[in-house]
């Protein structure tokens, strides 16, 4: 449970060959779906947290688990169930009758990527265990704190929330995640050459049909970040994302804007973004590119809004459309 030794950062043009040899990898298995798998890779390379939402059959768990073969690193699967307790998380203490003393057994949270698979499945309780571990990165237990090896992210996957036995994340939580990226149907397209992977004999089941080779190790994700922090962002671009994330709070049809959290994520995840396309410096369109994945669950929208049919993105395009971008 001892902290990885952060390595220097790594030049810009190494973290795009990565973030390309990577997408590469992953694009193997996974079909389509170019922007959820380059705003998977983003969070990745900004250690952010992801909440990957989309119905029953579309692919989530196994874009993680894709991701996970690509790096090397310690990797950790949670099922999420209605009887999941928070020390099935986090871990327990456990008496030695030998030494006559309680130790501390750690639970699946302590790995580098953790994978929450139907995050939404769970009581309350059981979720509020994850607030520590995503924000802080560690876990107290007994008084003790045990800090998580770097770099952790949790990726977790939910169903919808018409679907029947989910509950709704506590809006505490939802705000530690960076991204909440929307997966949807594939193309006729892209669902003809799913299917011409299982003709071919190559079932995703079986990752090991697909030839995947790890490209990236733990430290890497480290040195990308720090890389990413020397970003160059400009005053009047820090004041566009003021604009934007402030704009949410006031608007007519959100009840709750974003936090200050999404503020900072936005900007985190504009510089690793340009980063990945070995730029020194963020854009306007960045901002533009990334403030779906970082804004749309951060608003809850007004009920006359909902009844409307209005959806968080709705808003987010609006508000990019009313404030002014800067000059690049």
């Amino acid at each position: 449970m001892e902290e990885r030794t952060i390595p220097e950062p790594m030049p810009l043009d190494r973290v795009a060959s990565l973030f390309e040899a990577v997408r590469a990898e992953v694009s193997k298995v996974i079909v389509g779906q170019e922007g959820l798998i380059e705003g998977v890779l983003v969070g990745l390379f900004a250690e952010g947290n992801i909440l990957l939402e989309g119905r029953p059959g579309l692919g989530k768990t196994l874009l993680v688990n894709v991701l996970a073969r690509t790096v090397s690193c310690q990797f950790r699967r949670i099922q999420f169930t209605p009887d999941l307790m928070p020390s099935d998380l986090t871990g327990h203490s456990v008496y030695d009758m030998k030494e006559q003393e309680f130790h501390f057994k750690p639970g699946p949270v302590f790995t580098n990527l953790l994978l929450t698979d139907e995050i939404n499945r769970s009581p309350p309780k059981t979720q509020s265990a994850l607030l520590e571990v995503m924000q802080e990165r560690q876990v107290t237990a007994d008084g003790k704190t045990y800090p998580l090896r770097r770099p952790f992210l949790v990726l977790a996957t939910q169903n919808p929330l018409e679907h029947e036995g989910t509950y709704p994340l506590p809006e505490a939580q939802v705000d530690r995640f960076m991204f909440k990226l929307l997966v949807d149907y594939p193309t006729n397209e892209d669902e003809n050459k799913i299917l011409a992977h299982y003709a071919a004999g190559r079932d995703p089941r079986e990752l090991s049909d697909f030839d995947l080779s790890p490209v990236m190790r733990a430290e890497d994700v480290m040195a990308a970040q720090l890389a990413a922090s020397r970003v160059i962002v400009e005053p009047k671009v820090i004041q566009y994302i003021t604009e934007i994330v402030t704009k949410t709070r006031g608007f007519h049809s959100v009840a709750v804007g974003a936090s200050p959290r999404g503020s900072v994520n936005l900007l985190i995840a504009s510089r690793v973004l340009a980063a990945c396309r070995g730029r020194d410096f963020v854009t306007p369109d960045d901002i533009k590119e990334i403030a779906p994945w970082v804004l749309r669950h951060r608003l809850i929208l007004r009920s006359e809004a909902e009844i409307e049919g209005e959806t968080p993105d709705d808003v987010v395009a609006q508000i990019l459309s009313t404030v002014t971008a800067p000059r690049s």
